[in-house]
């Protein structure tokens, strides 16, 4: 059954929709050599582990890169993420569905909190758990699903993401045949751009993109993220601004013991390599930027 991830992320609030092109994807990318350590896909998708009636909030699972949190209330819930300066505030579901949240920030000290909201935008704490975490792999975050690339074993993106890999020798020809066919076959939805512009909160569907074959900078990147966590790439969702303009915008980053170079990518063995799918797909714009100057903001 599905993971159900009915997570809104505050630091999503910022839309994320003023980041693709006026029209429809590039026709795709010009294939080069991709090399790298062997590929073998993995006989089944990396899940996170969810239990009914745990503690309020689990972190038991930390090292693996996650934890979960539930609890209920007629009112709104938030649930936090904190570690040094950074903090993640999200939104968690007031009928105490257990919900995973990622571990982002690296190895350190956390406070995880669950708040409940009063009026407005005040909030008071209901519980907290602070615990050091060390993870097992820095890349243990980015191999399982999360709230903004959320698929399972039976999401039509993974099977596609099967199919695509089914022949790839090495880890830069799995990256190359998933990356190539999402901006082969995903085009910049201008429509649904305007429509989100006045609103904030959005959380991408990867199968709903795969499905309609369009989609915002978003909807890119976390199809992008699903299909290669599904193979075992990790991968993170980045969220930030891209000039000029400082446009607020969506992308990629991919680890592989292995590269893959063409005019749009530059994947680097053994370092975390941007992928700007939407920037592939759609070329420089108004609202893509040039594709030269990224400021992570967040990460997933």
């Amino acid at each position: 059954m599905k993971v159900v991830f009915a997570i809104l992320a505050l630091c999503a609030a910022l839309t994320l929709t003023a980041c693709g092109g006026g029209g429809g994807g590039g026709g795709g990318t010009a294939s080069a050599e991709a090399t790298g350590a062997s590929f073998s896909q993995p006989a089944s998708v990396a899940m996170p582990a969810v239990s009914q009636g745990g503690p309020s909030i689990d972190v038991s699972h930390t090292s693996d890169g996650y934890v979960v949190a539930h609890s209920s209330s007629a009112a709104r819930l938030k649930f936090q993420v904190a570690s040094g300066e950074m903090t993640y505030n999200y939104d968690l579901p007031n009928d105490d569905t257990p919900t995973v949240f990622p571990i982002n920030i690296g190895d350190g000290a956390y406070r995880f909190r669950i708040m409940k909201n009063t009026d407005g935008n005040n909030y008071v704490e209901l519980e907290s758990v602070e615990t050091d975490v060390t993870l097992s792999s820095e890349f243990a975050p980015f191999t399982i699903p999360n709230q903004f690339c959320d698929y399972d074993e039976s999401s039509q993106c993974v099977q596609v993401a099967r199919q695509l890999t089914a022949d790839a020798t090495n880890q830069g020809e799995a990256v190359q045949a998933v990356c190539e066919y999402v901006v082969s076959n995903v085009s910049y939805d201008t429509d649904k751009a305007q429509l989100l512009s006045t609103t904030t909160g959005y959380i991408p569907d990867p199968d709903d993109t795969l499905a309609t074959g369009t989609g915002v900078c978003f909807d890119y990147a976390s199809l992008g993220a699903a299909m290669l966590r599904s193979q075992g790439i990790p991968t993170k969702i980045i969220t930030g601004y891209v000039s000029p303009g400082d446009l607020y915008h969506a992308w990629i980053m991919v680890y592989i013991d292995g590269s893959w170079h063409t005019g749009e990518f530059s994947v680097d063995p053994d370092t975390w390599s941007r992928v700007d799918l939407t920037f592939a797909a759609s070329g420089s714009t108004e609202f893509t930027g040039d594709g030269t100057n990224y400021t992570d903001r967040y990460v997933y």
